[in-house]
């Protein structure tokens, strides 16, 4: 079976960052911040009473309660993976491509972590038939397969899986044993929310998934770490639950109390929260559509943005133009488009993709760059677009990608 080691050049360790959100910081966060910046004494190893109270209320208005003994805060998302990682144990399954810093941690602990096709719909969930292949062959081979990570709200792909897609992977993961951790940190940004249908995994099978939200997602600045964990009910989640603050405690994996206090008020989605989250994800979802419709008439292929504040594009459409350029593989277009945009512009080999393979992430935060004034007045402008330092950064981006198609158009042989 093939693992997740990187290949070629420009080999991946730890991959990018979660896709900013290029705002001010919301003044009533900072407020809560500053408030408890004098706090000297450090949070508890999985979060103090009230964090954990604010996160339970959070999954609870989202149909899934938990209670205060079925939860965990760690400083990031990453740090509660690599937690749940050494406390399940095994072989680690995840979607191809996946967000960058899944497999690092597998890695990190030694384990084996392969890779998943997805369907053509969607990414971030595997498809069920590919999953039980890889699971027979992964066995066939000696190994122990005990983990699948997923993202129904999907970083790289900006997609999210549809309902039954949902089903059938869990379905199929139920049949064979696993554990599931659901990547949640994209599930408050949907593009339409009132026409796409998100499902929980742990709707499904509440005692085998524990779900994973990083905050940096719709409710933090991505320089603030926190991020929360729901375990299963039962006694194997209660045991779940305290190996990973074990684990934790080792790592010495605590979330600061200043920005303790400002997860725990952002959890409780007061007012000011929740104006900035509808606008922030009204705004990307614009930018994010407009930069989509770029990328498709310059050739290039993407699914249209469903969540969060980026998305995924295949050149390979453009590959004859782009190699004119010295670009044969994803390490070679993440420096070209990087250098070309003024933007991070991370390679599809960072997800799990093939090296030879053309794709890339692009983010909408970078395109809002300007000053605080600036990007404030996005949010609150009916026509953001039309703004001047968001329209030449969408103009920039747009005659990168022209300047490929027409070099690709001239390639083409006469008819």
């Amino acid at each position: 079976m093939r693992r997740t080691d990187p290949e070629g050049h420009g080999p991946v360790r730890y991959g990018p960052a979660l896709p900013g959100d290029g705002l001010p910081v919301l003044p009533a966060l900072a407020d809560v911040l500053a408030a408890h910046a004098h706090h000297a004494g450090g949070e508890p190893v999985g979060g103090a009473p009230a964090l954990l109270d604010a996160a339970d209320g959070y999954w609870a208005r989202r149909g899934l309660p938990a209670g205060r003994d079925r939860v965990a805060a760690a400083p990031g998302a990453p740090s509660l993976l690599l937690a749940l990682t050494a406390a399940l144990g095994g072989d680690v399954l995840v979607p191809r491509p996946c967000a960058a810093w899944w497999a690092p941690y597998a890695r990190l602990l030694g384990r084996p972590a392969f890779h998943v096709a997805t369907p053509a719909e969607c990414g971030g969930v595997p498809d069920s038939a590919a999953l039980l292949e890889t699971v027979r062959r992964v066995r066939a081979e000696g190994g122990d397969p005990r983990l699948l990570v997923l993202s129904v709200a999907d970083d790289p792909t900006a997609t999210v899986a549809p309902p039954e897609l949902v089903h059938e992977a869990v379905e199929a993961a139920q049949g064979e044993g696993l554990h599931l951790i659901s990547d949640e940190t994209w599930r408050d940004t949907l593009h339409g929310p009132h026409e796409t249908v998100l499902l929980s995994p742990a709707e499904m099978l509440p005692d085998r998934v524990t779900v994973v939200t990083d905050l940096a997602g719709a409710l933090l600045p991505p320089g603030w770490p926190a991020a929360v964990a729901r375990f299963p009910d039962g006694p194997a989640g209660q045991a779940l639950h305290a190996r990973v603050l074990d684990v934790l405690t080792a790592l010495g994996a605590t979330v600061a109390g200043p920005v303790a206090a400002a997860a725990a008020y952002a959890l409780d989605e007061p007012e000011p929260v929740a104006v900035r989250r509808a606008a922030a994800v009204r705004l990307h979802a614009r930018v994010a559509a407009a930069a989509h419709a770029a990328m498709v008439a310059a050739g290039a292929v993407a699914r249209p943005p469903q969540a969060g504040r980026h998305l995924y594009v295949d050149l390979d459409p453009l590959r004859r133009a782009l190699g004119a350029h010295g670009v044969g593989d994803a390490q070679e277009l993440e420096d070209f488009l990087t250098a070309r945009l003024g933007m991070p512009a991370p390679g599809g080999h960072r997800f799990g993709d093939d090296l030879g393979a053309l794709r890339v992430r692009l983010s909408t935060g970078p395109l809002l760059a300007g000053t605080d004034g600036e990007r404030t007045e996005c949010l609150t402008s009916p026509t953001p677009l039309e703004l001047p330092h968001v329209q030449r950064a969408l103009i920039s981006l747009k005659s990168v990608f022209d300047d490929l198609r027409d070099d690709a158009q001239r390639w083409e042989p006469p008819r």
